[in-house]
């Protein structure tokens, strides 16, 4: 029995696919569905050659695809709640480095400034993220 034997392609596919069944990533469906592109090419009397090609070339775009679609599958990461809320400024601890003390929630934070701010007593911030027990503010409310 030769190699490109279109049988073999089909066994190849077929067992990709039951095996797909198991574990549910749709990464072996695709290899399956490709070993059937190459099996259609043996049976239409292709070379080894344009089976093994197209058989790839199919699992590539495949297997792209299935990255592309499981990224946009994912769940969005929730904005913490302190997100977007207002903290006054207190004073500098580093000018240069934009660290400074923020009161927030009645209590004074360390603060990562992230942009330019005046520096002002009182100064409006806004909360885009907590590190630990720092807060990361900026002048501009975010989105």
């Amino acid at each position: 029995m030769p190699v490109d034997h279109p049988f073999v392609w089909l066994i190849a596919g077929f067992l990709l696919v039951i095996v797909e069944l198991l574990t549910g990533t749709f990464y072996l469906l695709v290899l399956g569905i490709a070993c059937f592109a190459g099996a259609a090419l043996a049976f239409a009397g292709g070379g080894f050659e344009w089976q093994a090609l197209v058989a790839a070339v199919v699992a590539l775009a495949g297997l792209l695809f299935v990255q592309r679609y499981r990224r946009t599958m994912e769940p969005k990461r929730m904005q913490g709640l302190d997100y977007a809320q207002p903290a006054r400024f207190d004073s500098w601890v580093s000018r240069e480095g934009g660290r400074a003390r923020v009161k927030y929630r009645g209590t004074l934070w360390d603060a990562q400034i992230i942009g330019e701010i005046s520096g002002e007593d009182g100064e409006i911030l806004y909360v885009k993220s907590v590190d630990g027990n720092s807060l990361n503010v900026t002048k501009t409310r975010p989105a």
